[in-house]
């Protein structure tokens, strides 16, 4: 008897860390986001890769989505995606494809110093071109496999987005009702459109990622926002909770993902009596209340650009 009660809390046990260890951007019943709780395992020292190889050259290659999953990443190919994977969270940040050097990281293109090749049906990768695309050190031990990702450094030395940039500022004005209330009843006029990750603009895929949401709202009123959540952190001037209108946009941290937390993961739309409009997972496009349950304890910032 004693043997069997301790058999079933060893599965108990492990049927908790498979939960906490559930990927980033999965949601659960009541729509809300299961985070990874569990650090990353390069937090650890790295993770061991038994499926590298040497071509002739004397060149080791990893497959790219355990790595990029080491670091708190999904990883994703479609064919209509033009061959690329794409790599990131709730935005895509980093896209590769087999048989090519370019890339794009954070927004921006980039060439590889050697193109990723498909093996086996997977995309590898070299621990260089790895390193610039995700703009860190990678390291590897040829002795034990070991591979270690320096955790990503998104923003500055405080954590802080950098302002942004010449030539890209957006003149910030006060809302009046009538416009507030226009742009908001807009932005539920796509309640209940799909979530796609690194979804394509709405006009060619008809569905939405957080931020491609946020950047189609703005636009109809001419604000040409950023493409990817943590650059929209860098438009407008912060405000507070009591600040706070509709029409503001409202960041959110992802726990863990980074190395600093103050790094935004996800981008919704404030609508007013403590709601607000986003994307995430099921059912798409939805309203979610902001000052209670799961978004409460992660909100990271609010900011005004109209």
């Amino acid at each position: 008897m004693e043997t069997n009660q301790k058999k079933l809390l060893l599965l108990s046990s492990v049927l908790s860390a498979t939960v906490l260890a559930s990927a980033c951007g999965a949601a659960n019943n009541a729509g809300q986001p299961r985070v990874n709780t569990v650090k990353p395992s390069v937090q650890s020292g790295g993770y061991v890769e038994k499926l590298h190889f040497t071509d002739s050259a004397g060149k080791t290659w990893i497959p790219l989505e355990p790595a990029v999953k080491s670091l708190g990443y999904r990883m994703e190919e479609k064919p209509a995606d033009g061959g690329y994977a794409k790599i990131g969270y709730s935005d895509v940040m980093y896209k590769v494809r087999a048989g090519s050097p370019k890339a794009f990281s954070l927004g921006k293109s980039c060439t590889l110093p050697e193109a990723p090749m498909r093996r086996d049906g997977k995309i590898y990768i070299t621990p260089a071109s790895l390193s610039k695309l995700v703009q860190s050190k990678v390291s590897w031990n040829p002795g034990n496999g070991e591979i270690s990702i320096d955790t990503p450094r998104e923003g500055n030395e405080d954590g802080q987005q950098s302002a942004t940039a010449p030539g890209k500022l957006i003149r910030i004005r006060s809302l009046s009702s009538d416009q507030a209330d226009e742009l908001i009843s807009y932005a539920k006029k796509y309640l209940g459109v799909p979530y796609d990750f690194g979804a394509a603009p709405y006009e060619e895929s008809k569905k939405f990622d957080c931020s491609s949401f946020t950047r189609h709202v703005f636009k109809k009123f001419g604000v040409d926002l950023p493409r990817l959540a943590k650059d929209q952190d860098n438009v407008g001037r912060s405000v507070s909770r009591d600040e706070l209108q509709p029409g503001d946009l409202i960041f959110f941290t992802v726990p863990g993902r980074f190395e600093n937390d103050a790094i935004p993961g996800h981008v919704g739309i404030y609508i007013g009596d403590g709601e607000f409009i986003h994307t995430w997972g099921a059912p798409g496009v939805q309203i979610s209340k902001l000052d209670s349950g799961y978004w409460k304890n992660v909100i990271l910032r609010m900011r005004r650009v109209l």
